[in-house]
């Protein structure tokens, strides 16, 4: 299971300048941050080298400060961070809102501390969201707006939550990253021995995990890595004899999954072994048979492991704090639904992502209704891209797949499908209501479940034993027996189901994560998230 992450410290990080109020106290009395020497303008930031590719114009900080009558600790805290990355943008690139602006949100949204939001700025946050092919101009004012708004909620989020633990803000000021830097210069300072890393460590679980494989992978990498083995079209398994099983050997070694010091050319039990114990945390079916693909992921490099865990620290940083009653994380690379109580994990199961033109997006909400028998109504998008091509090959597409039209909307048909085994939700849906149209739900197409890779949904979260859900959040209700449960799945007449404690639910993306028995595990970037973060981050992306 994904480890739970308490982020204390670091969303205090660019509070950089906390100097007294003038005016209202906008923290609501509490402890303000030490006040701190200004932050000067970091000039060695440039188009060249920085995290995000355009730049606010200093201006247009001082107009929003003065028009928000802002009092002193915000405005000089807006300062800080703008001078801390020469006025590059922090929640926008040119290719619109980036990775951190979905978490931050996803932040503080689920922190019922939060105050009252900007209605006006979360439907903008909406828009600006599902908007595509849309290029930002960094003159923009509705852009320049956006920016500045979520800054100050981020400041105002740190004030209110966590200037009194008395961090300085300016020993933690890479919290959001300004500029790229090389791989190993980063795992160097986050492995550097001082009061930063070792407090933030210690507060933050899941972090602090991954700073052991971060060391291990670092000592591999200044050794110079490993060898990479020749790809092969053949499959091996025990009794086989072949040079690259040598290799292959040789290389499990390295990382541990292999002991002693065998690299003969037979493939024999202890190799097997080894195998499966890789592919169990590599997102392979634990077959314990050497294939090709098996082979590309061995020869992934150490430098590109590096990459891979700084990129998933990074986003571990952006995580809410996690409640001590039940919780629900779904990861998208994994494939995978923990369900949590505490610090134990009850259970889990396969569940499938989206597709390609579908992606699920990351996000946390609050699961607070259960569906039986559910109808599904169709998204435009998918009328217009699947229904009404289907309608032109046969005019009974509706009626074979139990569909009907309700309405029109516009140009389209509005769309739905009855209750019942043809239904795409299967039997039951369950809903933490957002802007994305997001849900959990049955299948009955429970062949999915048989890949290691289930990228294969239109966006929503099909679970592989949605029964198993469902009773284990009706579990304290008297009234949800078994039998009364089986009966509203299979009723044919949809029913909504209110659940008295909602369950917070975060829907995130993680490619590498410690387990709950501290071992390693990577997956494939199957949205190419990581790649694009990389190219972000460093100078010198794998």
């Amino acid at each position: 299971m994904l480890q739970k992450t308490v982020i204390i410290i670091v969303v205090a990080a660019l509070v950089f300048t906390g100097c007294k109020n003038s005016g209202k106290d906008s923290t609501n009395g509490k402890n303000a941050v030490n006040e701190e020497k200004p932050i000067l303008r970091d000039l060695s930031i440039n188009k060249d080298n920085s995290f995000n590719d355009i730049f606010l114009d200093s201006a247009s900080v001082e107009q929003f400060v003065i028009t928000e009558k802002l009092n002193d600790t915000i405005s000089n805290a807006i300062r800080g961070f703008y001078n801390a990355r020469n006025f590059g943008f922090a929640w926008f690139s040119s290719e619109g809102l980036i990775e951190q602006s979905f978490s931050f949100r996803s932040l503080y949204s689920s922190d019922n501390s939060t105050d009252v939001l900007n209605k006006s700025l979360e439907n903008r946050l909406d828009r600006m969201r599902v908007e595509k092919d849309k290029t930002v101009e960094a003159k923009d004012p509705l852009t320049i707006k956006t920016e500045l708004q979520i800054t100050e909620r981020f400041i105002q989020y740190a004030l209110d939550n966590y200037a009194q633990l008395g961090i300085s803000p300016a020993e933690l000021g890479t919290y959001i990253p300004a500029k790229r830097t090389k791989i190993v210069a980063m795992v160097d300072a986050i492995l550097a021995d001082n009061k930063v890393n070792n407090t933030y460590a210690a507060l933050n679980e899941s972090y602090r995990l991954l700073k052991i494989p971060l060391q291990k992978y670092s000592a591999i990498e200044k050794k110079g890595g490993w060898h990479e083995i020749p790809l092969t079209t053949n499959k091996y398994s025990i009794g086989n004899s072949d040079p690259a099983i040598a290799g292959i050997k040789k290389r499990l070694q390295i990382t541990g999954e292999l002991t002693g010091n065998d690299t003969s050319q037979i493939f024999n039990a202890e190799l097997e072994l080894a195998i499966k114990a890789y592919q169990m945390t590599h997102g392979f079916a634990a077959t314990g048979a050497i294939t090709q693909d098996l082979v590309k992921d061995l020869n992934i490099s150490a430098l590109a492991r590096l990459q891979q865990l700084l990129i998933n620290m990074q986003r571990m940083r952006w995580m809410p704090t996690h409640p001590d009653g039940m919780l629900i994380i779904v990861n998208i690379p994994a494939f995978e639904v923990y369900v949590d109580s505490g610090k134990n994990t009850l259970f889990k199961m396969d569940v499938v992502v989206g597709k390609e033109g579908y992606k699920t997006t990351m996000f946390s909400g609050s699961l607070n209704q259960i569906v039986f028998s559910p109808y599904w109504n169709i998204p435009p998008s998918i009328v217009k891209e699947e229904i009404l091509p289907g309608l032109r090959r046969d005019k009974n597409y509706l009626k074979k797949r139990d569909m009907e039209i309700t309405g029109r909307d516009g140009d389209l048909p509005v769309v739905r499908q009855r209750p019942g085994e043809k239904n795409a939700l299967g039997k039951v849906k369950f809903l933490f209501p957002n802007s994305f149209n997001i849900y959990m739900h049955d299948t009955h197409e429970k062949g999915f479940f048989n890949r290691s890779e289930r990228d294969l949904s239109h966006g929503c979260v099909r679970l592989s034993d949605a029964t198993k859900m469902v009773s284990y959040l009706l579990r304290n209700s008297n009234e949800w027996t078994p039998e009364k449960i089986k009966t509203a799945m299979y009723s044919g007449k949809e029913q909504y189901v209110k659940l008295k404690d909602p369950v917070p639910v975060i829907i995130t993306y993680y490619t590498a994560w410690v387990g709950n028995n501290g071992e390693l595990h990577f997956v494939d970037d199957i949205y190419e998230h990581d790649k694009h973060m990389a190219q972000k981050m460093f100078v010198d992306p794998q």
